[in-house]
């Protein structure tokens, strides 16, 4: 028992030692991610932090026994931040004992993503190596899905990557939503058919509203109880009434986002968030009114309607920064997992509609940062926060250039190594 404490102490040092080193970046073009771009940089790391950060002739580098990183001309940026994912959660879709991103019944407020994140994962991995090193992992299912947290893309447990725990609660807002298309059948009977089952859905729609009137209802009273029995899925509702968790509506139509908001004030919750919003471009004045930051859904898409422009998603980022709402990118639909590393790619595409490179990289590293509620340790490159970072040989928005060579995560260098590059080495041997 004695060894084994020494040997936990002499380990415990060895990490403590691994942190304290300085690392010092120099000469790179420093994108602060507020906007600011500083030529010619240095940044000096320690302990996790960013200690200085600056031009290089107003920077003393009075620092011994220092790692110094050479990396002029190149182009440093803050960690970039995926929303709303299910990114270590899920392996394979195809195979249902490697998917823990769902659980089973409609109200599933006391579940916690947290504590299921999967960091031996070999797709977080591929994700991370594209400058992506921190994800609010969400979980799914039901109408309530969980409570989200948010995990760096690096750690030996599910305890050693949590960056914040349990930042919000996810409610699915049961809407009408499907893309509108051209029918040219005649089979009145099949558009009985389909007349019977839209019906259907609608009293299925309107009995689950209900069904969550009834559960905030309950969760109000149970606050009220002096002596009560636990009921852990009651106990999770209270951080969201009192405002300590966010309240992420997950809705896409304008009447889903109006209904999902009236819901939420109507019990006085005022800390929320839209996830998707593929409409809310057209109410720009209602989202503003109730001061509602959005994580837009992906841009990469085609439109709600058929009378829309083909390239509404791609307009819909420059309408609501024009209105003054503040919002973010995700990378949620299909193949969300393996294909989230292209998130850099679509505030890239926002350059083409209204945006200077440096707005669109707010859109994947400050902004998240706010709406998620870390923006004091994160999000841009400032003197006393977090040293989540990364170095590219090219542009980071551009699917060409961009080439990633370094990684660091609170102050630790990362490696960029993962199965699809060892594959790829392999392979090139050969």
């Amino acid at each position: 028992m004695k060894y084994n404490f020494i040997l936990f102490l002499l380990f415990t040092q060895l990490l403590i030692g691994q942190n304290t080193v300085t690392n010092i970046l120099l000469g790179g073009v420093a994108h602060i991610g507020n906007g600011e771009v500083i030529q010619n940089s240095t940044i000096i790391i320690e302990e996790g932090k960013i200690i200085q950060i600056g031009h290089s002739d107003t920077i003393n580098l009075n620092i011994s026994d220092a790692k110094i990183l050479n990396v002029k001309g190149k182009h440093i940026y803050p960690s970039l931040i995926l929303p709303n994912t299910t990114l270590g959660l899920a392996e394979i879709d195809a195979v249902r004992a490697s998917r823990d991103e769902k659980e089973v019944g409609l109200f599933n407020s006391n579940v916690r993503s947290q504590i299921a994140y999967n960091t031996e994962s070999t797709v977080v991995s591929t994700v991370r190596t594209n400058g992506i090193l921190l994800a609010q992992v969400t979980p799914r299912g039901g109408v309530i899905g969980g409570t989200s947290s948010v995990m760096k893309l690096h750690g030996n447990n599910w305890q050693d990557a949590t960056y914040l725990q349990d930042d919000g609660l996810h409610i699915y807002w049961p809407e009408e939503f499907h893309r509108g298309h051209w029918t040219h059948s005649h089979d009145f009977t099949a558009k009985d058919k389909e007349d019977d089952k839209e019906d259907h859905k609608k009293k299925k729609r309107k009995k689950t509203i209900i069904e969550l009137h009834e559960f905030f209802e309950s969760a109000q009273q149970y606050n009220l109880l002096a002596n009560k029995e636990i009921d852990l899925r009651l106990e999770a509702m209270q951080s969201v009434f009192l405002g300590d968790k966010k309240l992420y509506l997950h809705a896409n139509t304008v009447n889903g986002i109006k209904d999902a908001v009236l819901f939420a004030t109507s019990y006085g919750i005022r800390n929320i968030v839209i996830v998707g919003g593929s409409e809310s471009w057209r109410i720009t004045d209602f989202i503003l009114k109730h001061n509602i930051p959005i994580i837009l859904g992906r841009i990469h898409s085609l439109p709600n309607h058929q009378d829309e422009d083909i390239d509404q998603p791609f307009k819909t980022p420059k309408i609501l920064a024009d209105a003054g709402i503040v919002f973010c990118l995700d990378y949620h639909g299909d193949m969300e997992r393996m294909g989230s590393r292209n998130l850099p790619f679509l505030a890239g595409t926002t350059v083409n509609y209204g945006f200077s490179k440096e707005e669109a990289l707010k859109l994947i590293t400050l902004n998240p940062a706010l709406i998620l509620g870390i923006e004091e340790r994160t999000g841009t490159l400032e003197q006393g926060k977090d040293a989540n970072l990364f170095v590219s040989s090219g542009d980071i928005l551009d699917v060409v250039s961009n080439n990633v060579e370094h990684l660091f995560l609170l102050g630790r260098q990362v490696p960029l190594e993962n199965h699809q590059t060892k594959l790829y080495n392999k392979y090139l041997d050969k």
